[in-house]
């Protein structure tokens, strides 16, 4: 294996590991705090509550992913949605997009695979799996899924387009999710992640509406990137923290014409 194939089997195994690790310990989460029969809801008997808790775990845990060695090396984006806006911006090149969502969907399998250990705890909330909410029109479902998406796209694009925001982009991710969860979760569950649906459908059987979590998502990823397009400009690295690291050249800075902003992709 040449040095070009290495770095880019490293970059892919850390966005698998990482998005694994997400479904993982929050997938687990939601099932500690919703299923019927756990501790958890006779101690928060408040869903709403238990909502805005596991909105801010579930944030925590992604954001911790950023902070952590495996952010570093590939930036955590563990959501192809967050991947195809930096392709968008040219912050990847069109292969290592690919690479990132291949290696996204067999991480939140292998993550889910041992949500199985719940046993009936996690058969009777088929583990985590995104459905739509009952009583609620599937087009209703769809712009559910596209306003909680944009949101997490736009902001996103926010807080990395400035420097003075930028270091803090992780730590903005709990707070987000907190919000959002509790307003969306009854209608869809907030996906907002395309892997992060496909994984515990695969182990659960459940396949409800999963179109929504790919079509919602598109659709508000695709358009927080027109709305936010000057924005996303600005962006310079695909990461969402260590933005000054190039680990083994796996992220590399490329020279563009005199006078032009820097641009940044995956090892060509």
């Amino acid at each position: 294996m040449n040095e070009v194939n290495a770095t880019r089997l490293r970059l892919f195994m850390a966005e698998m590991s990482g998005t694994a690790l997400l479904l993982l310990v929050g997938l687990s989460s939601v099932i500690f705090m919703f299923a019927e029969t756990s501790p958890f809801v006779a101690l928060v008997p408040s869903l709403t509550l238990r909502r805005v808790i596991n909105g801010f775990f579930f944030g925590s845990v992604g954001a911790t992913i950023a902070l952590s060695p495996i952010g570093q090396v590939s930036g955590a984006h563990v959501n192809p949605i967050v991947t195809m806006g930096f392709w968008l911006t040219g912050k990847l090149t069109g292969k290592a997009a690919i690479g990132y969502v291949v290696a996204q969907f067999l991480g939140a399998v292998l993550g889910c695979l041992p949500l199985l250990l719940w046993g009936s705890l996690g058969r009777s909330i088929s583990y985590g799996t995104t459905v739509p909410g009952q009583g609620y029109s599937i087009p209703t479902v769809i712009f559910g899924e596209v306003v909680t998406t944009f949101c997490l796209i736009a902001v996103l694009c926010v807080f990395l387009a400035f420097h003075r925001l930028r270091r803090y982009t992780p730590f903005m991710i709990p707070f987000l999710f907190a919000i959002m969860v509790p307003l969306e979760a009854g209608i869809s569950g907030t996906s907002v992640n395309p892997a992060r649906s496909f994984g515990p459908s695969v182990i659960s059987g459940v396949w409800d509406g999963w179109w929504i979590y790919w079509v919602g998502p598109l659709l508000g990823g695709l358009l927080a990137m027109l709305v936010c397009n000057s924005l996303a400009k600005r962006i310079e690295v695909a990461k969402l923290y260590y933005f000054d690291s190039d680990p083994e050249g796996i992220v590399r800075r490329v020279q563009r014409p005199s006078g032009a902003r820097p641009d940044v992709s995956a090892s060509s």
